[in-house]
């Protein structure tokens, strides 16, 4: 295992010599400016910029934001300079809620070199520290080895299965947790996918209550906060949101907070919907 810090602050950021670390722009939105135009206007110097959608996806589900073949990720990471003993640091302008896709992406591919900037862009804006519009020349490496561990992730059926044997369950039960918005999860409203609601069973775990001011809270925060949604006592812990990419952001947290092995449901609500004969709830946390 690698103690390389899963979140690093600008200042550290700002230390390191040239080369020393592999700097990854993953801004992304559904809408507004694309994250492509936000780089060109300005980035982290020796940012390399990662889409979202292209790289760290592929089309066909299940979901919208299916984990690409890893041999294919792994060509994106050579495309990128990313060798086996690269620390990757990568930022975006949403509190890590993007940033830590890439994050759980090369963690549970196994690179264990991976960090998240803590407060992303807008927190190197605001310490005052340098932007360029200049993009890096990267020479290309082989592509990584990679592996998968696949016992960190879950599909639809393993998420029914374990909601349908909680009741079976006299002690630990598990915890499905949801970090999209409150008001997307009781399904007052859904911009995106089909069917508005969330998973019966899943609890609303939204990713902006790890942040404060735009940074995550302290990992004695984390810890009481997920300890409170029950996952010190669950059997198992699963975080899912719109499309596989905040729910990392759960995770993240959760690692801050000492907790470790919970699972991303990468489909997600969008593969959940998706589906005509899946259950779907709506309304308040079911407590």
């Amino acid at each position: 295992m690698s103690d390389t810090q899963p979140l690093v602050d600008s200042t550290w950021l700002a230390r390191q010599p040239p080369g020393a670390v592999r700097v990854v722009d993953l801004r992304w939105a559904m809408s507004g400016p694309s994250a492509l135009e936000k780089y060109r206007a300005g980035h982290i110097p020796g940012a390399v910029y990662v889409d979202m959608e292209r790289d760290l996806s592929r089309p066909g589900g299940p979901g919208r934001h299916p984990f690409p073949d890893p041999a294919e990720f792994a060509r994106v990471l050579g495309r990128i300079g990313v060798a086996p003993d690269t620390h990757v640091v990568v930022y975006d302008d949403g509190g890590g809620s993007v940033a830590a896709r890439l994050w759980f992406m090369l963690r549970v591919h196994g690179h264990e070199r991976a960090s998240v900037l803590d407060g992303g862009y807008a927190a190197w804006v605001k310490a005052g520290l340098p932007e360029t519009r200049d993009e890096p020349r990267i020479a290309p490496v082989p592509p990584p080895p990679l592996r998968l561990d696949a016992s960190r992730l879950i599909d639809r059926t393993g998420v029914a299965a374990l909601l349908s044997g909680r009741k079976e369950r006299a002690a630990r039960q598990p915890l499905v947790m949801d970090a999209r918005a409150p008001e997307r999860y009781r399904g007052e409203t859904e911009p995106v996918d089909k069917r508005a609601g969330h998973i019966p069973g899943a609890t609303n775990a939204p990713f902006s209550g790890n942040l404060k001011e735009g940074r995550f809270r302290s990992p004695a925060e984390l810890r009481a906060l997920y300890d409170r949604l029950g996952a010190g006592r669950a059997s198992e812990v699963v975080a899912s949101c719109g499309s596989g990419v905040t729910a990392c952001h759960a995770l993240l947290a959760l690692e801050l907070a000492g907790f470790s092995g919970a699972k991303l449901y990468v489909g997600s609500w969008s593969d959940w919907s998706s589906q005509p004969d899946a259950p779907v709830a709506t309304g308040a946390d079911p407590g």
